[in-house]
């Protein structure tokens, strides 16, 4: 499995907020897990937590675990929990794909955007699969193509395309729901259902606010690298005007498309 801090467009490199940008898609994904009190809930790709806490925290007789390859990501979603005193919560770092997940332990596995960057997609669903139990439900949300995401399109416009390495993890791996069928199929799941879900993201409560979360992310990092000082500067204008032309009283907003998949062992 890819390092999520390490992809091309969200996640990043832990110092972006996550949740923020993403608070419309946890209320819906949270409406689609429906987490119930006796629940043993596995969360995959888990980030800083948010979505294992909610969980555990409705799973009031069971437990949640939220797994994550980036080990910052998994140290801040230890501390949230212990802030919060949600005792029935644990997290490791662990690559979901080869991980030792306890056989038949889980009731609800659940991905908030963290499956996307499987080495190999058959393996790991397999692999989780085998930590699910017999009628297990999996819900998660990945993102369409980079070209129905708004927030991708508009800043890659006003910076550059990001360079693509044989290390450069791809956040829409599983956007075409053929393959995602013929994938979870093959891992073993049945009852597959993918439905789209369209929300806009938040990148920032004010423009300035948001032209620096965008700068630490790789689809803005990258691309700079490659200009000189005058290049640099002409960029980030561009950036700055794109980020305005999405301010409203609200926040910064960018249109986004996702598919919202489900599917039982």
């Amino acid at each position: 499995m890819v390092d999520r801090t390490k992809s091309a467009g969200p996640p990043s490199n832990g110092t972006f907020d996550y949740d923020a940008e993403l608070r419309l898609y946890q209320r819906r994904l949270r409406e689609a897990i429906d987490v119930s009190p006796s629940d043993v809930v596995l969360d995959i790709g888990c980030g800083t937590g948010q979505t294992t806490r909610e969980a555990a925290q409705l799973a009031t007789r069971g437990s949640a675990l939220g797994v994550d390859a980036s080990s910052a990501m998994v140290a801040r979603a230890r501390r949230l929990a212990a802030v919060e005193e949600i005792h029935n919560v644990s997290f490791e770092q662990a690559d979901a794909q080869v991980h030792p997940f306890p056989p038949e332990h889980f009731t609800v596995g659940v991905s908030r955007f963290g499956t996307m960057f499987f080495a190999d997609p058959v393996e790991a669903f397999t692999n989780i699969g085998r930590a699910l139990r017999p009628g297990a439900r999996l819900v998660q949300l990945v993102w369409q193509d980079r070209d129905r995401q708004e927030w991708a399109t508009a800043i890659q416009r006003a910076l550059g395309p990001v360079p693509v390495t044989a290390s450069t993890a791809n956040p829409f791996s599983l956007a075409d729901p053929t393959m995602v069928d013929g994938v979870l199929t093959a891992a073993g799941f049945t009852d597959i259902h993918i439905t789209e879900v369209c929300e806009p993201v938040c990148y920032g409560p004010d423009p300035d606010t948001a032209v620096d979360a965008v700068l630490t992310l790789r689809m803005a990092s990258d691309p700079l690298t490659r200009l000189d000082t005058d290049e640099t500067k002409q960029a980030v204008d561009r950036l700055r005007t794109v980020i305005a032309e999405h301010s409203t009283t609200d926040g910064v907003w960018f249109d986004s498309r996702t598919w919202l998949i489900t599917a039982r062992c």
